[in-house]
């Protein structure tokens, strides 16, 4: 027997033993979620349903809490097979931003440097992704779960930008973190905006979800915008991929949207949002 893929319109049986292999929840992830947000809410809902306390679940692959898509929620013996699932290419769509930064390269850290953006046209951008196509190494941004000498990069970010109250930000710490070898198969312009364009997920989910995740708003700005299609392997951070762009074209960016469209063949068309994956498990959200 295979992992239960759940679909929409399943009825699951209360005993966990009825799936030997386990199940697999494939989850929307809804904007302002931590990854872990949701694997407390499906893990709550499914140790009630199977009556078992102790069930385990875990996800395959962390997503960040500005993005949305794919998220795996492995059920019972499914979490044997995360570290699997999380080595399976992946795809998004980016909202790349130009002219400026924030410390953590998207929306829930203030902006902390402008640039120009003289170079960055709709011809400009679509030249420049054609070098990031391919095998290239890749450093993480500082806000990320990278070790430095035992210690997470993120904890030396949060302790820089306290310091640098949110202006000033000193990217150098980068320096510190080892570079990686990375993926990109496939790189496309999808669409190209002369000012910030927020995806309709986001706004759609703005104010439904989770208000303890800060978001700025980047609506006033008039700065160019890019929406991306990104194929990458495991380990590739789509905020570094934006910041290199914008270096590449002698400007800053960060992403003003993010949503993963695929894990290996699980598509986000085919995944469930936290109401359905709730009600298949008895509970409303």
């Amino acid at each position: 027997m295979s992992i239960l893929r759940v679909k929409r319109g399943l009825a699951l049986s209360d005993n966990i033993e009825d799936y030997p292999e386990g199940l697999i929840f494939p989850i929307d992830k809804p904007y302002r979620w931590t990854s872990a947000d949701v694997i407390r809410k499906i893990k709550w809902a499914a140790c009630r349903h199977f009556h078992d306390k102790k069930l385990k679940v875990g996800h395959a692959g962390t997503l960040d809490p500005l993005a949305t898509g794919v998220l795996l929620v492995c059920i019972g013996k499914a979490t044997k097979s995360a570290e699997e699932l999380q080595r399976h290419d992946k795809e998004y769509l980016a909202g790349v931003l130009f002219g400026a930064t924030t410390p953590s390269y998207d929306r829930e850290k203030d902006i902390d440097r402008r640039y120009p953006v003289g170079n960055v046209s709709k011809e400009r951008v679509a030249k420049v992704l054609e070098e990031f196509i391919g095998e290239q190494e890749q450093v993480a941004p500082l806000f990320s779960a990278k070790s430095v000498d035992g210690v997470r990069a993120y904890e030396l970010a949060r302790r820089e930008y306290k310091l640098s109250k949110g202006t000033g930000f000193d990217h150098s710490g980068e320096e510190l973190l080892s570079k990686q070898m990375i993926n990109v198969p496939k790189l496309e312009l999808i669409a190209f905006y002369d000012s910030p364009h927020e995806s309709e997920q986001a706004v759609s989910q703005e104010n439904k979800f989770n208000d303890r995740i800060n978001v700025i708003d980047t609506s006033s700005l008039k700065l160019p915008q890019a929406d991306i299609l990104v194929e990458c392997s495991k380990g590739t951070y789509i905020r570094a991929l934006a910041r290199d762009i914008g270096e590449a074209l002698d400007s800053g960016a960060f992403l003003n949207s993010l949503r993963r469209t695929a894990t290996g063949d699980f598509r986000v068309e085919d995944c469930l949002d936290i109401e359905e994956a709730m009600a298949i498990l008895g509970h409303t959200a």
